[in-house]
């Protein structure tokens, strides 16, 4: 059983509360869903816990410890599960926040008049977000359920993207979004591997996909 604690940064605590399995659960367990609004510290504390995770999911993924999270934050583990239930209910809040961003790129990508690089543009900075963030690249390569529900959009930007730039000959026309996705899923397998890699990965799969 969970043993909430008011302090910070002990190892026991830690123990207690890692979980068994790291695999991502539905994002509604996140509480920025419920019905009441945080009240000004708590939304505070909550924006400091994101902005910690952020720092320490990236350079660690999923194996770092959410007492690293609670230190960095400057706030008690029970104000961590107070906002986050568990761990996977954390790194989903922070995968969700880097998919808004790259569905923000992928609009702004159907707005260049020419879809075809802007197509493969958009697919290089995707994939340097990746690179950066171990926990992005992680939920990518896993690309678990929870995730592919909060990239809807994204995709379907993609798919506009994608038409848009067959039908200027830049792309092959038998091309579809799931190759892209499939690509963009093993390329987090490739990051993991092979560090710096995944630059030749991705320009040999554009080339690939060249008309």
């Amino acid at each position: 059983m969970w043993k909430l604690s008011s302090g910070y940064g002990s190892d026991d605590t830690e123990l207690t509360f890692r979980l068994s399995t790291p695999t991502f659960v539905n994002v509604a367990l996140d509480t920025e869903s419920s019905q009441r609004p945080l009240r000004a510290d708590a939304r505070r504390n909550r924006e400091a816990i994101l902005k910690a995770a952020r720092a320490v999911f990236s350079a660690r993924g999923r194996e770092a410890h959410l007492g690293d999270v609670a230190r960095r934050a400057k706030v008690g583990m029970g104000t961590v599960y107070r906002h986050f239930p568990d761990k996977d209910a954390l790194l989903e809040a922070l995968a969700r926040e880097q998919f808004e961003l790259l569905t923000v790129w992928a609009r702004e990508a159907l707005e260049a008049p020419d879809p075809g690089p802007a197509l493969e543009a958009l697919l290089w900075r995707g994939a340097e977000l990746q690179a950066k963030d171990r926990a992005l690249m992680e939920a990518v390569a896993e690309f678990k359920p929870g995730v592919a529900q909060q990239s809807s959009e994204l995709h379907a930007c993609m798919e506009t993207l994608l038409t848009r730039a067959q039908a200027t000959g830049h792309i092959r026309a038998d091309a579809t979004g799931e190759d892209i996705r499939l690509m963009m899923c093993g390329l987090g397998s490739v990051m993991q591997m092979s560090g710096d890699g995944w630059r030749r990965y991705l320009t040999v799969m554009l080339d690939g996909m060249r008309a």
